[in-house]
């Protein structure tokens, strides 16, 4: 397994420095994710197609005394202290996406003792990679075998998610947590966010890579405008539902209801709704891409992607457009899209292995004369979920 041994030595180095050595020590790969398409869907119970990859949150977990727990990232350089029995939220933004975890552990009936934590990882934090979701699921992970609590990977992936939409206090959907903890090497997994049902569909190409472009634009308004977007998409299906439709998300939703009432929604919410459906259908287009080896059909389905969310869901920013723009000029470039909840972040690109050296020259050249900087631009592997350091899947 692709793990980073520097920061997993400094991660246990650390926690023995703090909390001295336990042989009870826990090291958890946490890895962020990609997502190849289904974008803003998982909240509207559709369809996406993420997986793990070879960027991670590194953990070392220990048991400790009586109920007071204390949690230590090395990223932010600053550590917590609370009570794992009564978890309240802290000044520190870092430290609730961990606090969180214990709350709804807790309050699923779950005793949780106190405990050591410390952490750090190599996720560009605000960049689309869903390093929220590495740290909640990795908490969630390292507790679950630490106390012995029992809990099965897809039912982490649903607290992990509660947490963050009651805790943290951001609506996201099950996407980032369930790829966090479920998926598999050299696959991609095809998941449904109503019924949870999923699907892995083998990725092993060496002949192309995912390649990724940070804008360096850090995603501030997500949060908030991803709540916005959850808003809009909830009202068009009152909307729907009041002229007669018995629905409860837009993934019930027909192209045929959505246009009847059309005239009776507002003309943002409708863009919102029409992004939806059709992201929806990009996502089962992709699926079969996949496995008719159709990866020019990919491509194309990961630029309307891109395409949508700029025009219809609004949630681009200059710097995406940029880069996605900036592919079409490159040969050996078949798909690029904006990935995670916008508004800076990452471009994700299918490109070409032999291509590759030539796409970071053009992009680099593009974004330093445009911008002013050259993007930091990462390839990435497909990786299997959260899991301990020893080499093997629970």
């Amino acid at each position: 397994m692709e793990q980073n041994s520097s920061i997993s030595n400094l991660v246990r180095k650390e926690f023995i420095r703090l909390h001295g050595a336990n042989e009870k020590i826990l090291m958890v790969r946490s890895p962020g994710r990609i997502n190849l398409i289904g974008e803003h869907t998982d909240y509207n119970d559709g369809f996406v197609l993420p997986s793990a990859i070879d960027r991670a949150v590194y953990f070392a977990v220990a048991p400790a005394a009586g109920s007071e727990s204390s949690i230590t990232s090395l990223d932010f350089g600053e550590s917590h202290r609370f009570d794992s029995r009564n978890p309240v939220k802290s000044d520190k933004p870092w430290a609730n996406y961990l606090i969180g975890i214990v709350e709804v552990l807790t309050k699923a009936g779950h005793r949780v003792n106190g405990f050591n934590c410390v952490y750090a990882g190599d996720i560009p934090i605000g960049s689309g990679l869903s390093s929220s979701a590495a740290v909640e699921a990795g908490l969630a992970f390292a507790l679950n075998k630490t106390l012995d609590l029992g809990i099965e990977r897809v039912e982490l992936a649903r607290l992990a998610q509660k947490s963050e939409n009651e805790f943290v206090g951001v609506r996201c959907g099950i996407m980032d947590q369930f790829a966090n903890l479920l998926s598999r090497q050299e696959s991609v997994l095809l998941l449904d966010c109503r019924s949870l049902e999923y699907e892995y569909i083998p990725f092993a190409r060496e002949d192309l890579r995912f390649v990724l472009c940070d804008t360096g634009v850090k995603h501030s308004l997500a949060a908030s405008e991803y709540n916005v977007r959850r808003s809009e998409c909830e009202a068009g299906v009152a909307a729907i539902r009041n002229h007669g439709a018995n629905v409860k998300s837009l993934r019930e939703v027909t192209r045929e209801e959505l246009e009847l009432c059309r005239d009776e929604m507002d003309s943002v919410v409708y863009k919102r709704c029409s992004y939806v459906l059709e992201e929806n259908a990009r996502v089962k287009g992709a699926r079969n891409c996949l496995l008719q080896d159709d990866y020019s059909g990919l491509g194309t389905l990961m630029y309307a992607s891109h395409e949508g969310l700029k025009s219809k869901y609004e949630v681009t920013c200059p710097e995406l457009d940029l880069l996605v723009d900036a592919t079409a000029q490159i040969d050996g470039v078949l798909g690029a899209r904006m990935m995670g909840g916008g508004f800076g972040g990452c471009t994700l690109n299918l490109v070409q292995t032999g291509a590759v050296k030539e796409f970071k020259r053009a992009i680099g050249e593009t974004y330093l004369r445009k911008i002013g900087r050259v993007p930091p631009m990462y390839e990435c592997r497909l990786m299997p979920g959260t899991n301990r350091m020893n080499n093997h899947e629970e």
